[in-house]
């Protein structure tokens, strides 16, 4: 057999639109009978400066567009027209450049391919890195990465950095970019299962679909872009491949395969898979068709002992940009400016909410919201207390040191939630909801200690809710995932931290809201959303 080599990927085209942000920075030099591009390290920091900051205030036209096409679909739920056009609405309040999209500014990641005629004399990684500091400490984002001090002890890094920088070497004279700001939401819905040869059959893998598609709950904000990797050469082979999929790097990937084992994409899959997604009936958060926007279904070699199956989602918030730098110059990727074009003239038609005051004793507010189905949708007003993991753990401390509930956490509603920094002029930065699921293993406990009787967050929550719910008569509603700038410019009047200020935007916060969306999810006959889909 003779020797041939195949790029593993081979991406047939980039049909991507760019912007040039400067032609400083590169020069093409002469080494012996190659050109060399020479590009200045500062060329690096302004390139991933201008990255992070477009995609926290903008999103790719085409993302915008599906939402749009979501309020147009006669076959769509008043949930999901409801949920699409609020995410519309949010990223025409995001595109100002105050409020990101997201409260979850996310994790920085880089993935470059150096061409091998690219000099810069420098650590990229280090450039890299420097640019997204400066776009973090300088726009309103927030500061989400936590350090290891030891085993135990953790700090937050007050910058945001470490970013995940990952470069390449390729051929040629060029230097691509793929940045993604990954929020712990869709960054937690990533899955591997190790499967072996008994998946590869038609009835098997669409079994498993199902089964594995359910895994991914609503709490990373859908509608999602889906991405299936089956095979892969290893494990981290297959996840990289997932979310590089989900970000749409690997649209232009060939339809079949070859001998040589070049990754492809199975379209016929592809519809396969969103047709169960649509049928799975969860839609765009709250029941409906849209759970996903679209699906993407990469086909890998694999080890003959092994197969390896990835699954993974970019959310609502879908922050992916790309670059390049070349001879011609800086380049990053075209987002939408305009999403107002995508609203329609009048919003979508729904049911009215019912009306919750938040600022009468917590036995009421419970009277209030037991007279009411799951499914209702309400509207808030008056006052939260916004706590998330680190806070809820510190008062799990205080508990189990057998002092008493705080009764901040016994008189109002509790946000699961951490806010971005706030804008000059404004009441609070982009402040939307944290998933849900990470508090479920205090609900019991503190339930039992008279708090927590109301929550609010995003995505589906455990039996242990339901059932701590039930026993306690508390009761969790869901609030839109993915509108946190909208939230803050329209529905929060106020805020103020009331409790462990050290842990900066893990601080117990208290807020005042005005006509917040919501919907009961779990009641206190726990009944739930999401069981009886």
């Amino acid at each position: 057999m003779d020797f041939i080599y195949q790029d593993p990927y081979p991406i047939l085209k980039d049909d991507t639109q760019y912007r040039k942000i400067t032609s400083d920075y590169v020069k093409v030099e002469k080494l012996g009978d190659r050109e060399i591009l020479t590009v200045d390290p500062k060329g690096l920091e302004l390139l991933s400066q201008e990255a992070m900051k477009d995609v926290s205030f903008m999103l790719r036209t085409s993302h915008l567009e599906k939402l749009r096409a979501i309020l147009d679909d006669p076959e769509a739920t008043d949930n999901d027209r409801f949920v699409a056009y609020n995410l519309l609405q949010n990223a025409v309040v995001a595109i100002d450049g105050e409020l990101p999209s997201c409260q979850d500014t996310g994790t920085a990641i880089v993935m470059a391919k150096k061409g091998e005629n690219v000099y810069t004399g420098v650590d990229d990684a280090e450039w890299l890195s420097k640019g997204i500091f400066n776009t973090y400490q300088e726009r309103n984002l927030r500061y989400s990465q936590i350090v290891p001090i030891s085993m135990f002890e953790e700090k937050n890094s007050g910058s945001n950095l470490p970013a995940q920088v990952d470069i390449y070497a390729k051929k040629g004279s060029s230097y691509e970019f793929l940045f993604l700001a990954k929020g712990g939401g869709s960054a937690n819905k990533t899955y591997l299962y190790q499967q072996t040869k008994s998946l590869l059959n038609e009835k098997s893998l669409d079994a498993f679909i199902r089964a594995k598609i359910m895994d991914l709950g609503t709490s990373a904000c859908p509608p999602y872009h889906l991405a299936l990797v089956i095979g892969g050469t290893s494990a981290e082979a297959t996840l990289a491949a997932v979310k590089k999929a989900s970000a749409g790097y690997y649209d232009n990937l060939p339809t079949t395969g070859n001998m040589a084992g070049q990754a492809f994409r199975d379209l016929e899959w592809e519809k396969r898979v969103q047709k169960i997604c649509q049928e799975s009936a969860i839609g765009a958060q709250f029941g409906g068709k849209y759970f996903t926007h679209d699906v993407r279904v990469i086909r890998l070699p694999r080890h003959a002992a092994s197969c390896p199956v990835g699954l993974g989602v970019s959310c609502s918030a879908d922050r992916n940009i790309k670059g390049k730098i070349t001879k011609d110059g800086i380049f990053v990727e075209q987002l939408e400016v305009n999403p107002k074009r995508l609203l329609p003239e009048t919003p979508p038609h729904l049911e009215e909410a019912v009306e919750v005051d938040l600022n009468q004793p917590m036995a009421d507010i419970l009277k209030k919201l037991s007279q009411y189905p799951i499914k209702t949708r309400l509207k808030l007003n008056g006052t939260l207390i916004v706590a998330r993991d680190i806070a809820h753990a510190k008062i799990k401390e205080l508990l189990d040191a057998g002092k008493p509930m705080p009764e901040y956490f016994k008189n109002h509603p509790i946000y699961y939630a951490g806010p971005a920094k706030t804008p000059d002029g404004m009441p609070s930065g982009s402040f939307g909801p944290t998933t849900a699921g990470r508090m479920d293993v205090y609900v019991e406990e503190f339930q039992k200690n008279g708090g927590s009787m109301v929550m609010l967050a995003k995505g589906n929550r455990t039996k242990d809710v339901m059932n701590a719910c039930k026993t306690y008569g508390g009761f969790y509603l869901g609030s839109i995932g993915g509108p946190a700038a909208i939230l803050a410019k329209e529905n929060i009047l106020s805020v103020e931290v009331v409790d462990f200020e050290e842990l900066g935007m893990e601080a117990v916060r208290k807020i005042t809201i005005k006509d917040f969306p919501a919907f009961i999810i779990t009641d206190d006959k726990g009944n739930d959303f999401f069981e009886n889909l």
